[in-house]
């Protein structure tokens, strides 16, 4: 028998726990050949004993599990979110988890604001560098508070960096179809070149570079300004978008307001070939917490997702045409149209998913 893949389950702050619970509770429902063991990481548990990470956390992930499965992160009673940039930023940091994969992808016309839009026409993915850039948190503030403060941001790029992740959007092109089974064309690579110039200047010449490696992929330029005009305008024209840290982060909030809001989007965290985390990216949401009324279709989407890059595609596409399915018949939360609670919802699509 094939041993069952390890999953570490960190359902974090606010509707997390909530969304989280359901979506393993999808995961179970798909019989899928897992395991799972929770961490307590999260504001909670930081307030008890002021530990963020226990200090060989990220090692024992690595070295222990296969995947994680990560909540929503943020907590008004850690303002400073400490706790939230250590865990979330430190395993994408410490493990180089360096390529944020964003599908986007409409599953019906009814979740899209654009008119007159197909499911068919929304079918793109952002990969987006995840461990270097303007979140690496360089620089610092001089004369803080005073009418002479500085405030420095650094943007780090390195051409090692820099370089993988563009190599990963050109592999994920060629080996990875859209839905209804055509192949993926073209990489587009997104940066803002004519006003960075040192940054978007490495961006360039490595993707050029690159790109030449792969001539049945056609390769694409946008500025992230005409990019984000173009992503509300047609979505169509896009199979792969690669961009750096910052701007992948705006481009793929943006890109899910296609697809139904944040509540719908799924995300993963991937170095090939070492332990990889997979999140939904809809936020911690405090004010929703508890109420029971959190989309968990993002953090089902994701765990299928985690499924199909742990080899499982038969649970997860299972899984995924269940949550069409709910989203056809409305047996959903209130924020995507339909009427049934956080759990209610995630219940209709475990039953969908045994049956």
């Amino acid at each position: 028998m094939t041993p069952k893949k390890r999953i570490a389950i960190i359902p974090g702050d606010g509707i997390g726990p909530e969304v989280i619970c359901e979506a393993v509770k999808v995961i179970q429902a798909a019989r899928a050949p897992v395991e799972t063991t929770q961490f307590d990481w999260s504001a909670t548990r930081y307030l008890a004993d002021g530990v963020t990470v226990p200090a060989d956390g990220f090692a024992m992930l690595a070295r222990d599990f296969d995947a994680i499965l990560l909540g929503a992160l943020g907590d008004p009673r850690v303002p400073t979110n400490i706790h939230a940039k250590e865990i979330l930023l430190g395993m994408r940091f410490t493990m180089d988890l360096y390529a944020n994969l964003r599908p986007v992808r409409l599953l019906d016309a009814s979740l899209c604001p654009l008119k007159a839009i197909e499911p068919k026409a929304i079918d793109f993915v952002v990969v987006r560098e995840n461990t270097e850039g303007a979140y690496v948190d360089a620089g610092g503030v001089f004369k803080r508070g005073t009418p002479d403060e500085i405030a420095v941001q650094e943007d780090i790029n390195t051409r090692k960096g820099v370089e993988r992740v563009i190599r990963y959007a050109f592999e994920y092109c060629e080996r990875h179809k859209k839905q209804n089974g055509s192949a993926r064309k073209s990489v587009l690579m997104c940066d803002k070149s004519n006003a960075m110039t040192h940054a978007g200047g490495l961006w360039q010449r490595v993707f050029k570079e690159v790109s030449r490696e792969y001539p049945q992929i056609t390769p694409q330029h946008m500025y992230v300004d005409a990019l984000c005009t173009q992503v509300v305008r047609d979505p169509r024209q896009f199979d792969v978008i690669v961009t750096n840290n910052m701007f992948g982060d705006i481009i793929t909030d943006l890109a899910a307001g296609l697809q139904g809001g944040l509540g719908m989007a799924a995300s993963g965290n991937i170095h090939p070939g070492k332990t990889s985390m997979f999140e939904p990216v809809h936020g911690s949401a405090p004010p929703l917490a508890g109420k029971n009324v959190a989309n968990p279709l993002g953090a089902i989407l994701t765990a299928a997702m985690m499924l199909a890059h742990l080899g499982m595609s038969p649970e997860a596409e299972r899984i995924e045409a269940a949550v069409l399915e709910a989203v056809r018949q409305k047996k959903t939360t209130h924020d995507i149209g339909g009427s049934l609670g956080t759990r209610e919802a995630g219940e209709w699509v475990a039953k969908s998913v045994t049956n």
